[in-house]
């Protein structure tokens, strides 16, 4: 009985080439198409990283693990500034950082009720709740003023050491006023106590003089700076005096136009610091700078902090990978000889000037592969 079962049963294939031959047609198209993705798998990678919300209120950029040093860890973003675009430029950092050199980065913003991202909104920072995870910071904050639950994960974080990078208004990072109730106002100096610099003045007139980044000759072989060029930005110098245990590595010179062929500018002008007058460039204001902040019973804390840094400036890939050095040194990770600072979309800032964010956007515009909407009619002044 068993015998004759199996002489009239169907044969199951015992062979590859015999299991093909039993194959319809469109199975077989569909097994040429497995097999053809899997192999561009083996022989690509995986299909490139994309951005997910880490919440409504954020966005997080998970970490691209086959490209660079970043293994994974995590820079939380955070924006707030009125004038310098920081709500356009940081996004487009994370997204570099994230897929071109392995860092998981989340953008915090400041919100309306509504959910649409408003920097003049100085007193809401949404999804503070990532910088409990934080690995390290990268900031453009100005005048801020945020609720104690905010300040306290920011001190939090400070605390635990890890490491900062800084933009531009981030040297005046926080200003609450005298009567405000907060337990906070001490961070009204975090830019001098903490970054190494705060708010001084203007140095180089904004939309008049563009900045053009000289090396410090004494550091000029510093890992940051390397493959490093020149720096063009269009945002003008301010006035620097930085601690002194910080290490200079750039000076701005003021050029007398907004282009690299323009010669430096000739005049004088008094400090704000201490009143004297000088040439505007004898000597240059540091635009960038380190230190590593001793802590008790710690490892020093690495900062890198620029005055640079208007999203308009970050379209020089120089400045980009300032940047992305800075980062990969304050963790201790070897800096590659030209850092890959190619922006991951299509990056046009919009220019800097108070009142001139883009009305509606959302965290998740800011996701790979979105184009934000145009700008509305903007409002400028002449304040820091």
């Amino acid at each position: 009985m068993m015998q004759r079962f199996l002489e009239t049963s169907p044969r199951i294939p015992s062979t590859r080439l015999e299991l093909l031959n039993h194959c319809t047609p469109s199975v077989l198209r569909s097994i040429r198409l497995l097999t053809t993705l899997a192999c561009a798998v083996v022989f690509f990678g995986a299909p490139a990283t994309t951005p997910t919300a880490h919440a409504a209120d954020s966005i997080t950029y998970p970490a691209n693990l086959r490209s660079g040093g970043g293994g994974g860890r995590h820079l939380v973003f955070l924006t707030g500034d009125e004038e310098y675009r920081g709500e356009e430029g940081l996004p487009m950092l994370a997204k570099l950082l994230s897929v071109r050199h392995g860092f998981r980065c989340t953008v915090l913003f400041p919100l309306d009720p509504d959910g649409t991202i408003n920097p003049d909104n100085a007193a809401s920072l949404a999804g503070s709740e990532a910088l409990e995870s934080a690995d390290g910071l990268v900031m453009m904050l100005r005048f801020r003023r945020w609720p104690d639950a905010v300040m306290q994960r920011f001190a939090d974080a400070v605390d635990r050491g890890i490491p900062i990078i800084a933009l531009r208004t981030s040297t005046h990072a926080f200003r609450f006023p005298e009567k405000a109730p907060t337990a906070f106002r001490a961070f009204n100096t975090f830019g001098r106590d903490v970054l190494g610099e705060g708010w001084v003045s203007h140095w180089g007139p904004n939309r008049q003089g563009a900045t053009l980044s000289v090396v410090e000759a004494v550091n000029a072989r510093h890992p940051i700076l390397r493959g490093v060029g020149p720096i063009l930005a269009d945002s003008g110098v301010y006035e620097a005096h930085p601690v002194a245990d910080a290490t200079i590595l750039l000076r701005g010179q003021v050029l007398s136009g907004m282009n690299v062929s323009a010669p430096p500018a000739t005049f004088a002008k008094v400090r704000a610091s201490d009143g004297v007058s000088q040439p505007v460039n004898e000597p240059m204001m540091p635009v960038a700078w380190f230190r590593e902040r001793a802590r008790e019973g710690g490892k020093p804390q690495r900062i890198v902090c620029t005055t640079l840094g208007a999203a308009s400036d970050l379209t020089d890939e120089d400045l980009r990978r300032l940047v992305i050095n800075s980062v990969y040194w304050s963790f201790g990770l070897f800096i590659p000889g030209r850092a890959d600072a190619r922006v991951v979309d299509p990056y046009a800032p919009t220019p800097y000037r108070f009142g001139g964010y883009l009305r509606g956007v959302r965290p998740a515009d800011h996701a790979i592969g979105h184009k934000l909407p145009s700008a509305t009619p903007a409002a400028s002044g002449p304040t820091p």
